[in-house]
């Protein structure tokens, strides 16, 4: 065994900042294996303040140092790194002094609406897709900052995004991570640098982004006052892949050449690996994003509707009196009869909050199919309709991956909420054709780990021992979160 590689695993919290939730874990090496543990997890979202959506920063930090004082309690034996992934496109301003200027506001805020409209003016869609790679969408960080220059933020203003922010508060050095600097739409496409025409064409300042680094890259030291602590005495802060889904596809141990894999959760993001980008015409008219990956590889997938469908619908119809847990709505949902139709998941109607059930009996009715009854007992109804309409999408979308790419795909890997899915996964391996495997809940904590291991030995980027650390981790027993009640 080369001498690079570790002789003995070390102990490693993982912090995965969800736009719902946060979680903090820590592994832990026994006789049997690794042993992941959830120490912490926290409600997260965003608030308003005034007409404005913003993220509470103070409040998630101070969450974070408080289940980072919890790990402490939970062993006495060192800890080595620290990793911290998360959404992305979010991100903080930093002042002269580098101090945070305010809240971060949060991608789902309409100030991006007026920038929008005025980049497409001066940097085209086509434009965009060809020096990125990435779906210009107006969540983008490229159009928050172009926001913050019509409010009139300074444009030296240094910006981080969120997981490398938390990362910079715990002693590290400012960057932007490769997965999450992706994400912004200001990444070159072809290389592993900042791409100067967008900056030029978005009227945005290039000293304000952060130093570049690659996934996986030592960052500095914990300096807080964890330190203190004594398994925190010689803590290193890794930047893992920071934008989760990469940390997600990142907790695959997958062994095959050519397969897919399906990030599902509030959102469903089925796509494959690639060695190249594909940023052709057809890729961007079929909504193809092209997101780096750990291992120096490409996320090449689309975004599509997700079960916060049928949370939305639930939010309709039931009230805490008619709750459902998730298994017992899935059983339901598996022993009606197929629907006659499907939904368009995608539908920019039922992109947006409330009356979701409304909605998709306004698309049943225009296709001349029968409305479902609009009360909690037709639950189950609604989410067999949505299951079997995500499972259509995802064979659509798939096939379009393997067109665009020439590949021939072998199997599909589920992450996320969605591989506790039986009904689900079985009509999308029906669908699709393909055999499914499922990963863990959790993948974006794997992931984070994965990384963490790989750089501790010096291996970042060798996908063989991302690969090798991802599918021992995934064996090992992790603390149940409670069942998801649908109330």
């Amino acid at each position: 065994m080369p001498s690079a590689r570790l002789s003995q695993p070390p102990n490693l919290v993982a912090v995965d900042l969800g736009a719902e939730s946060c979680r903090v874990s820590l592994l832990q090496w026994h006789g049997d294996g690794p042993q992941i543990e959830l120490i912490h997890r926290s409600s997260n979202g965003p608030v308003a303040r005034g007409n404005s959506l913003h993220w509470n920063l103070e409040g998630l930090l101070k969450s974070v140092r408080m289940s980072l004082r919890l790990c402490a309690e939970r062993t006495n034996a060192p800890i080595a790194s620290i990793g911290v992934d998360g959404w992305a496109v979010d991100y903080v301003r930093l002042n002269d002094n580098g101090d945070s200027i305010g809240e971060p506001f949060c991608y789902r805020d309409e100030r991006t609406l007026a920038s929008e409209a005025l980049l497409e003016q001066s940097c085209p869609a086509a434009f965009l897709y060809r020096q990125t790679g990435v779906q210009p969408l107006r969540i983008n960080t490229l159009y928050q900052l172009v926001a913050d220059r019509q409010a009139g933020v300074p444009s030296h203003y240094r910006w981080v995004n969120l997981p490398e922010y938390v990362l910079s508060q715990l002693g590290g050095r400012l960057v932007a991570e490769l997965t999450n600097a992706a994400h912004t739409g200001l990444l070159d496409v072809q290389r592993n640098g900042w791409n100067k025409d967008v900056f030029e064409c978005a009227g945005l300042d290039l000293r304000a982004a952060s130093e570049l680094v690659p996934t996986g890259t030592d960052i500095g030291a914990l300096s807080s006052e964890l330190r203190e602590l004594r398994p925190f005495a010689e803590t290193r802060l890794i930047a893992p892949a920071c934008h989760d889904t990469a940390s997600a596809v990142a907790g695959i141990p997958a062994q095959e050449d050519h397969w897919a894999y399906i990030s599902s959760g509030t959102w469903s993001l089925p796509g494959a690996m690639l060695d190249q980008p594909v940023a052709s015409d057809d890729a961007r008219g079929a909504g193809f994003t092209n997101l780096r990956a750990a291992g120096g590889q490409y996320c090449f997938h689309k975004n599509v509707n997700g079960m916060w469908l049928l949370r939305q619908v639930q939010m309709q119809l039931c009230s805490g009196e008619n709750a459902w847990t998730m298994p017992d709505l899935i059983a339901a949902a598996e022993k009606l009869p197929s629907p006659r139709g499907m939904l368009d998941v995608d539908h920019p109607a039922l992109l947006l909050p409330g009356n979701l059930a409304s909605l998709i009996n306004r698309q049943l009715s225009e296709q001349d199919l029968s409305a479902i009854p609009e009360n909690a007992a037709s639950l189950p109804a609604f989410a067999s309709l949505i299951f079997h309409s995500l499972a259509h999408r995802y064979k659509e979308v798939l096939r379009d991956v393997a067109q665009l790419t020439g590949r021939q795909l072998e199997r599909i890997y589920v992450v996320g909420g969605g591989s506790l899915n039986p009904f689900l996964n079985r009509l999308t391996t029906e669908a699709t054709g393909l055999p499914l495997s499922c990963g863990v809940v959790e993948s974006s904590t794997i992931g984070n780990f994965a990384v963490q291991l790989a750089a501790l030995e010096g291996a970042s980027q060798a996908r063989d021992r991302l690969r090798h650390w991802a599918g021992m981790l995934t064996s090992a027993q992790c603390q149940p979160a409670s069942p998801a009640a649908f109330p």
